[in-house]
């Protein structure tokens, strides 16, 4: 019975035939995990018309043949990108695609130098990232687990925010919760923003101490079982103005808006626009300096872009965020964030924690 591996190299193979490609050289780790099982850092798989193969070193030989079934393990004992040229030579592949997002330009020159005159190598970018945009059940089934994990992780650390913490400390809490319900580790590294620097969106933790009557962003995701969970929440600690009351209420009706407007069919740029009209209305859309969502998987940031005039359009498997937010330098800032997940007739919020405002 084929395995979801197996399938999915049969389906990277009919793409390949579509574009009389012989053999495609993957290079970037989490595409060959999707498609063999193989969780080592380094090496190449390349893929051809009838077989799969792992070109990897020495440290990785046992592990390969543990975590793949039905793929050629071979060792190269020199460079890497001349011992896949080589292959490719002895394989006599006429066409070898590549990614070359993937390849530096001395890895490119090694592996054309010893794939020989009569290997063409062809650019061929985002194959098998079109394949893992869709999850199949299985995939989706591993989400929602790590979905709920950072819902926990965030409700936690929302538990923990009084004056006189630092943003570090709760950094650090952050990851050993995430560790303590079986993570590998943070999707990214976490944002605990308080005060003006909430207005950063990607603000790195310091050892700034939390005061009262400030605003605290909290951004995280985990890694569970090789899939990636991404949500933000925001508080306030002490008692709100009306001006921030405002500011928040206005994200959350953005935010829920781009959710309703998700759905299969539905173009990325349409998510984007539900959003920023959304904030529009309230005058804050000039406050929204960043997209409405990203692709999520076995990467924090996949395909498709949430974004504006993104032509994209939405498939059943397919899970992004939804996270528009408002930032006003001097002040601090608002977001919100959640993973949808897009069924054929519906969509599917995956993250658990509430989103009502907070004053603690």
């Amino acid at each position: 019975m084929p395995t979801a591996y197996s399938k999915r190299q049969s389906a990277l193979r009919q793409a390949l035939s579509a574009r009389k490609i012989d053999a495609l050289v993957i290079t970037h780790p989490p595409d060959w995990y999707y498609l063999t099982g193989f969780t080592g850092e380094a090496g190449a798989l390349v893929v051809g018309r009838n077989k799969t193969t792992l070109i990897t070193d020495g440290r990785f030989i046992t592990q390969g043949k543990d975590e793949t079934t039905g793929v050629q393990i071979i060792q190269h004992k020199s460079g890497l990108f001349s011992a896949v040229g080589e292959f490719l030579q002895q394989a006599r592949v006429r066409h070898a695609g590549f990614d070359p997002a993937q390849l530096t330009v001395a890895q490119h020159g090694s592996l054309r130098k010893a794939a020989g005159a009569r290997c063409a190598l062809k650019q061929t970018s985002g194959l098998v990232l079109a394949l893992r945009t869709n999850k199949d059940s299985l995939e989706l089934a591993q989400m929602r687990k790590a979905a709920i994990l950072a819902s926990e992780v965030v409700e936690h650390a929302i538990g923990l925010l009084k004056p006189g913490v630092r943003e570090l400390e709760i950094a650090a809490e952050i990851d050993f919760q995430m560790r303590r319900g079986g993570a590998s580790g943070p999707a990214f590294e976490s944002i605990v923003a308080f005060g003006k620097r909430a207005a950063l969106p990607h603000a790195r933790p310091t050892s700034k101490r939390l005061r009262k009557n400030e605003l605290v962003v909290l951004d995280l995701g985990v890694i569970l079982a090789h899939y990636c969970s991404d949500i933000t929440r925001t508080v306030y600690v002490g008692t709100a103005p009306q001006r921030v009351r405002e500011w928040y209420k206005a994200v959350l009706e953005a935010q829920t808006a781009a959710i309703v407007a998700v759905r299969s069919g539905v173009t990325c740029g349409e998510v984007d626009a539900a959003a920023r009209t959304t904030l529009a209305g309230y005058r804050l859309d000039r406050y929204f300096v960043h997209s409405t969502g990203h692709g999520l998987g076995l990467e924090v940031h996949e395909d498709p872009r949430v974004a504006r005039g993104q032509k994209a359009r939405l498939e059943p498997g397919t899970v992004i965020t939804i996270e528009p937010g408002v930032y006003v330098p001097g002040v601090g800032g608002i977001r919100i964030e959640d993973d949808v997940a897009v069924h054929e007739d519906r969509s599917e919020i995956l993250t658990r924690s509430p989103r009502d405002f907070i004053e603690l």
